[in-house]
């Protein structure tokens, strides 16, 4: 769920962030479907939740969660962290975050041909209300947890995310300022991407 900082760690090239977008729904042999560059969005989107999923202080936010939101406190953290990179945006880009955005969708919509089907319908709700940018906002934050819960086959809790991440919003803000950076540098080192910090 932390499609900001999936985009925003693709870097310049289109393809890759294309890819990056859509490969939570690119399954087995459909990846063959696509060109290289947006194989290697995929590619680079698996290895991105690798590094997320196993990096400790990653962990650490998940298992503050983990005994109230159970498997889904590793989402309820992807989105916490969005939040955080949308509300302190100006440490990461020297572009607005308006205007970064509103270029990620015209990335999104020019291909939009090629989004598998479930993100066809996702895509338009996302530009609708705006939600990369949205993110920073605790109201559009609630919305978003509230409509997750919603679907949901079973009681999930997530409604009360946002009061979680209110609860101890330092703790949380300070363990993605150590994490983001990281990140960031295991991108750069591997992919060659040149993402970067500002300045």
């Amino acid at each position: 769920m932390n499609f900001l900082a999936h985009i925003y760690l693709s870097g310049n090239n289109e393809d890759i962030l294309f890819g990056n977008f859509i490969a939570d729904a690119v399954k087995g042999r459909v990846m063959d479907n696509y060109n290289n560059a947006i194989q290697q969005g995929i590619l680079l989107h698996r290895e991105i939740d690798r590094f997320t999923d196993t990096h400790h202080i990653f962990k650490k936010s998940k298992n503050r969660l983990q005994p109230r939101y159970h498997k889904f406190s590793g989402v309820i953290v992807d989105m916490y962290y969005d939040h955080f990179l949308a509300s302190n945006w100006h440490m990461y880009s020297n572009d607005e975050l308006e205007v970064f955005v509103d270029k990620a969708y015209k990335i999104l919509r020019k291909k939009f041909f090629l989004l598998p089907t479930r993100y066809k319908k996702i895509l338009p709700f996302m530009i609708g209300n705006n939600w990369l940018v949205n993110y920073a906002k605790f109201n559009k934050l609630q919305n978003n947890f509230e409509n997750m819960a919603k679907r949901t086959s079973f009681e999930s809790g997530m409604e009360n995310a946002v009061i979680d991440l209110k609860e101890d919003y330092e703790l949380y803000k300070d363990e993605f300022g150590e994490f983001f950076p990281e990140i960031i540098r295991f991108v750069n080192g591997n992919w060659k991407l040149e993402i970067s910090n500002k300045p």
